[in-house]
């Protein structure tokens, strides 16, 4: 009888799915808006190469994508403060839909598709795509409420895994036997899909603070917020530490050459290990929503990420890169899902689209420099070396970090969002 309370503490908790129609038809919208986006995420390159025959355009479209994106993720944070964000989402993936439709005329346009309608499609559905993320972000803890954060955060980042990994390859699968119009048309349906699912999500009031003041003032306040707040300020730090430090990808091709003496079938072992890592850690959450220490887990989880690219650097064997991969993976899902959970608790819900938006800016500024700062690191040191450097340094800023951040070493369990008071 003792092992189920020990399963029940390991198992993902599923009480978000059980809180009401909303989180569940959010959850569902994610999750195939995850597949949707995977299957074009190997549609637009395959048809850039074909076009071109330049991997430096497909990177192009790829440069305004996210730029794009990260346009998005100011107007996005500001406009879910202001505004209804089941409204945003119905909206951002209404214009999703007809963006990808877009794509697929373009497939078929009797003289061939235009490269022009292709950066046009990509930069539209950048903004589109992280203002609808970002006013999903900010609605859950509506829907589930703050005790149930860290098991919704942990719903969320499996279906961010079972996309990273399955959605690609039906979608390789699917553009190999119908074409790359047939993933436009695939991406569309699912989008078309998802937006008259969103018509069922319970209307949720709409933003109020941010709503009476100019938009550089309101960004700014919300900037302000972040950069005073002891619980919030550290959080996006830490993220922004992971990202920087602690994502070997961009080095995986040339450590299993070089280093390991490899193939492109392990290199394809190496990229999925993480993915399994984090899915494996997602799938045995369980025991997020109950644990006492949360803001010191944090910062142990984000450090033991350096630890795992320091070992991953030292192994010199196929197993044991894939051991410090998993181990990764597994410790980047845990952080993940409580850094989630705790920012969204500690933040006002006027505040939420705003604090949300910082969250993706520093993951995806931090993952572009932190590629760069791999690559850099690699051509001076070797792949081995530079992710040794790369993953102690990051371990040693995190404890830099955790040192100078008191209230969020001292914070248990998901505190509740501070008082509206604190909000200016």
């Amino acid at each position: 009888m003792a092992a189920r309370p020990v399963l029940q503490g390991l198992v993902i908790d599923l009480a978000p799915l059980r809180s009401g129609r909303g989180f569940r038809i959010v959850f569902a919208v994610r999750l195939i808006s995850l597949f949707g986006g995977g299957f074009r995420l190997v549609a637009l390159p395959m048809q850039v190469y074909a076009m071109t025959g330049s991997s430096a355009l497909v990177a192009s479209v790829a440069v305004v994508n996210g730029a794009a994106g990260f346009g998005g993720t100011v107007l996005g944070g500001l406009l879910a403060d202001r505004l209804d964000r089941r409204r945003l989402m119905l909206v951002s993936l209404a214009v999703e839909t007809l963006v990808v439709g877009m794509f697929a005329v373009n497939t078929h346009l009797p003289g061939g598709p235009l490269l022009g309608v292709v950066y046009l499609c990509a930069a539209v559905n950048g903004v589109i795509g992280t203002m609808g993320l970002i006013a999903q972000q900010s609605l859950v803890p509506a829907l589930v409420g703050p005790d149930r954060l860290p098991a919704a955060g942990a719903l969320f980042a499996v279906t961010a895994q079972l996309g990273a990994v399955a959605a690609p390859a039906l979608g390789g699968v699917l553009i190999s036997l119908g074409g790359v119009g047939s993933g436009y048309l695939a991406t569309c349906a699912i989008a078309a899909v998802a937006t008259g699912a969103v018509w069922f999500v319970p209307p949720t009031p709409a933003g109020t603070a941010a709503g009476s003041e100019p938009a550089l003032r309101a960004v700014a306040d919300g900037l302000a917020f972040v950069a005073r707040h002891p619980v919030v300020r550290p959080l996006l730090l830490l993220g922004f530490t992971q990202v920087l430090f602690t994502m070997p990808t961009v080095l995986i091709p040339e450590f299993t050459d070089r280093v390991l003496g490899g193939d492109a079938a392990l290199a394809g072992l190496l990229y999925t290990a993480p993915a399994a890592g984090a899915l494996l850690a997602s799938l045995t959450s369980g025991w997020t929503g109950s644990v006492r220490r949360t803001g010191a887990i944090v910062p142990a989880a984000v450090a033991l990420c350096g630890i795992s690219v320091v070992l991953l650097g030292l192994g010199r064997t196929a197993v044991a890169a894939l051991a410090a991969l998993v181990l990764l993976g597994c410790c980047q899902a845990v952080e993940e899902i409580l850094r989630y959970s705790l920012i969204q608790a500690h933040t006002p819900d006027a505040l939420r689209g705003r604090v949300n938006s910082a969250w993706l800016a520093q993951a995806t500024v931090g993952g572009s420099l932190g590629a760069s700062l791999m690559g850099g690191l690699a051509a001076v040191l070797g792949p081995a070396a530079a992710l040794v450097a790369a993953g102690a340094l990051g371990a040693v800023l995190v404890g830099a970090i955790a040192l100078t951040a008191p209230g969020l070493l001292a914070t248990r369990g998901v505190a509740p969002a501070l008082p509206d008071d604190m909000t200016h």
